[in-house]
């Protein structure tokens, strides 16, 4: 009987790895579709082997992280009959995922105009690094890369800062999401048409979209907006650690920042008393803040900040974020067979969300999603000697 998630009876051919193609699938799977991952025999993702101490990728959190709740099986789609096997799956199938390089699937046999004419009603999403035309189309697709190009890495809260990358994937993370976006508008849009189509994303969109207000403000006026340079925010250390400041949305925020410190009002001295003041004298502002802040403990000064309803928070490391009572309360770790994991961060009525199984070993599911498109013991065994499948 198909279950009660949002995505049940949805069927899933999964040809992505590491992380912006498998973030995207974990998702659909999370809610209830069934996944399954066609892998490279005796490989299989990347991710499985990313780490020299894991080398079979059965206890990789990286691998874990990204691939609960899937199926997997192995194929050698180079051959004719592993072709024939994937045929046979998209006959039954929903959608089609893959992040590899542009005009890989179609060179595979397995692009959108292929499969359309065996499944009118099949969807196929495309995840790439910059599109699928263009100058940079040819590149393979890397986070560190798109942030470099679609100028996230060149925005510094300080210009003396050097550049540097960020060291969480927020372009893989951001496609991947966009990339469940699209899936989800493609088969809203199959329920009114009764045929699917062909849908992209690509880690530079992603994060050209994620700078919208920035872009909006550069193309309309040819000027820089730059949240994280604003003269009253900034990190500051403590005796034990460091807090953060936002110093906006507020009629006079350097005010209370000031009475919360216990600094006479810088706001009514002409070199701090407008916004545009206080940026040109941000270095200064912040030198007294931070003469002020390395005295005492974070717990101290962020009572004193949130007496004064400032927006202000501890930097904590993601151990203690882990560990924190906000986690605990949102129950954002999640455990399958004494493994660990992060949990969904979309809260919905009973049921939604289910952990069915843990992240699959390579090819664990290659015989059961074999039987179920209707081959034959001797049909399985005689690709299994031709090596096509494990």
């Amino acid at each position: 009987m198909q279950g009660t998630q949002p995505l049940s009876g949805i069927k899933v051919l999964d040809f992505t790895q590491v992380m912006m193609g498998p973030c995207c699938t974990q998702l659909l799977a999370d809610y209830g579709a069934d996944v399954i991952k066609i892998e490279r025999p005796g490989v299989g993702d990347l991710s499985r082997t990313s780490l020299a101490d894991d080398p079979d990728g059965l206890n990789n959190p990286v691998f874990r992280s990204l691939n609960r709740n899937k199926r997997s099986i192995t194929l050698d789609t180079r051959s004719d009959a592993g072709k024939e096997v994937v045929y046979d799956l998209v006959k039954t199938a929903d959608v089609v995922v893959n992040n590899f390089r542009a005009g890989v699937m179609d060179r595979m046999g397995f692009g959108y105009d292929k499969l359309k004419t065996i499944n009118p009603r099949i969807i196929c999403a495309f995840g790439s690094g910059f599109g699928q035309t263009g100058p940079l189309s040819h590149k393979g697709g890397q986070d560190i890369l798109a942030q470099a190009t679609s100028g996230v890495m060149a925005r510094k809260p300080d210009p003396q800062l050097p550049t540097t990358l960020y060291s969480t994937a927020l372009a893989d993370y951001s496609a991947g999401m966009h990339m469940v976006q699209g899936i989800l508008l493609a088969l809203m849009q199959r329920e009114k048409t009764g045929v699917g189509q062909s849908l992209s994303v690509s880690l530079y969109d992603s994060m050209l979209h994620m700078q919208m207000q920035e872009a909006a403000m550069w193309l309309a006026r040819r000027k820089e907006l730059n949240w994280g340079a604003f003269p009253l925010t900034g990190v500051f250390e403590t005796t034990d650690g460091a807090l953060v400041i936002v110093g906006a949305f507020k009629a006079n925020p350097l005010q209370d920042i000031c009475k919360a410190l216990g600094l006479p009002d810088l706001s009514a001295e002409p070199d701090y008393a407008t916004f545009a003041k206080q940026a040109e004298n941000k270095a200064e502002l912040h030198k007294l803040f931070r003469s002020k802040l390395s005295t005492n403990t974070t717990a101290h000064w962020l009572a004193k900040l949130e007496e004064q309803d400032l927006l202000c928070a501890p930097v904590q490391t993601l151990g203690e974020a882990l560990e924190s009572g906000q986690t605990a309360a949102n129950k954002m770790v999640i455990e399958l067979n004494s493994m660990k994991l992060v949990n969904s961060p979309i809260t919905m009525g009973a049921g939604a969300f289910k952990l069915r199984h843990a992240p699959p070993g390579l090819n664990e599911h290659g015989g059961e999603v074999l039987k179920e498109l209707g081959y034959s013991a001797d049909k399985i065994a005689e690709l299994r000697k031709a090596k096509v499948v494990a």
